[in-house]
């Protein structure tokens, strides 16, 4: 819940650091998000050595070695999974870039990972990033027609944060998308 010192704070904030609060706006472009998810994974692996979706996602030292791209420009509510029509325009950037690789690589796969700030409970958290995730897949399915089979979703709340901080931090709250069928069997 926001109080006034965190009130204050922030507005401080947006008058002294304007770079810093459009940053949070900042969406990369479906070039962008597009180079960026097909850049070779950082080791193959050999065809024996590849797993399942599941088990990909309980694999952090696999998710790093996975092409991604941290897009912290999508802005849901407090609390809320649901996502604004008024983002639908930096989910257009996603679905471009992910049709353009799907003609190229037919067989592209990429999870779409939900991520929340430290604040409130870990089990709040994990819900709520599971639920963002499903509801941006939903998004991009019925709106912009990337067929279902080609997006997979976890949330993984507060246990990946960019900044390491039990407080409220917006680079925290933020959607990733990797992607995974290089290391799928």
């Amino acid at each position: 819940m926001l109080n006034r010192r965190h009130f204050a704070a922030a507005m401080v904030a947006l008058i002294a650091f304007p770079a810093v609060a459009s940053a949070q706006n900042a969406m990369p472009s479906a070039s962008q998000i597009e180079r960026r998810l097909e850049a070779a994974p950082q080791r193959q692996l050999r065809r024996d050595q590849r797993v399942t979706v599941g088990e990909f996602k309980r694999r952090p030292e696999l998710r790093r070695m996975a092409p991604s791209i941290d897009i912290q420009a999508i802005n849901f509510e407090f609390g809320s999974a649901e996502v604004p029509y008024s983002q639908y325009g930096k989910l257009e950037q996603i679905a471009n870039a992910i049709e353009r690789l799907q003609r190229r690589r037919p067989n592209t796969r990429i999870l779409i990972e939900g991520h929340t700030d430290a604040v409130g409970s870990a089990q709040s958290n994990q819900i709520l990033s599971e639920r963002r995730a499903e509801s941006m897949k939903r998004v991009m399915v019925r709106e912009f027609r990337i067929p279902p089979h080609a997006l997979e979703t976890v949330g993984y709340g507060k246990e990946f944060l960019l900044v390491p901080t039990q407080e409220e931090n917006w680079q925290n709250r933020r959607v990733t998308l990797r992607r995974i069928d290089d290391f799928l069997r």
